[in-house]
């Protein structure tokens, strides 16, 4: 099956305003930079986002939630994102902080039909016990916080039981894919890529190069093509702009 689409515009024309959003990416690597420029040209707004940060450098999710379009983050890490923090502060943005393991584990769950698993992550904090902070309420309160979670003990240890996640829509950046979505992703930018692909009830991938079915080795593939919908094939000018989030110099 062809799963090829000429735009990325085409490609996400079916998100909706609150839609759920399984974003991949590592920093600045990885990220589907142009999917979410598409998203944003479109307006959808009130958007449900998992992913491991929120964008930086005004690039990436950062682009959506500088505008206002995202309500709720599901991720691990905000960062330099100044803009991030500003809003879940203020008691704009609704954001549960998820340990990074947890996270991934959470998603690759999900796309296996595993709704949830035991993890000792968290046991003995406010991720089992509760009251983390989700929302404040913009004065130093606040106003919706982390229920407590079931904690078991498994042989003298004690586990907390995390969910699976399923998003609506997965959105992900591969360095190479064929027309069937079987995808192949470079260095950290595996790191999260392939699990948000794989808890995204619909799948679309932006791809570097794009090649023909049996090109890639099935030895090679780092993500099969039954987890992707739709793939988008990048211009070479897409594939070039790319940013760094921290320049250092040696002596």
């Amino acid at each position: 099956m062809d799963k090829v689409v000429a735009t990325a515009v085409e490609a996400v024309a079916d998100v909706r305003d609150g839609a759920s959003l399984a974003v991949g990416g590592f920093g600045l690597s990885g990220v589907p930079n142009v999917l979410i420029q598409a998203l944003y040209e479109r307006g959808v707004a009130g958007l449900g986002v998992v992913s491991n940060n929120c964008g930086a450098m005004e690039t990436g999710l950062a682009v959506l939630l500088a505008a206002g379009r995202i309500a709720r983050v599901t991720g691990s890490y905000i960062g330099a994102n100044k803009e991030f923090a500003r809003q879940y502060l203020a008691g704009e943005l609704e954001v549960e902080l998820i340990p990074q393991g947890t996270l991934a584990e959470r998603l690759r769950a999900g796309g296996a039909g595993i709704p949830a698993f035991y993890t000792p992550a968290g046991v003995g904090t406010q991720v089992a016990e509760g009251g983390l902070p989700w929302r404040y309420d913009g004065e130093g309160g606040v106003a919706l916080a982390s229920p407590p979670k079931e904690v078991r003990e498994f042989d003298g240890t004690e586990y907390v039981l995390e969910r699976g996640i399923r998003t609506d829509f997965a959105l992900v950046r591969a360095a190479r894919g064929d027309r069937h979505g079987n995808l192949v992703f470079n260095k950290s930018s595996r790191n999260f890529n392939p699990l948000a692909a794989m808890a995204g009830r619909v799948t679309v991938a932006e791809v570097e190069e794009l090649v023909e079915p049996g090109e890639i080795e099935p030895d090679a593939v780092h993500l099969p093509g039954i987890f992707v919908q739709r793939v988008v094939a990048l211009t070479a000018e897409q594939v070039a702009d790319k940013k760094i989030e921290q320049r250092t110099v040696s002596s």
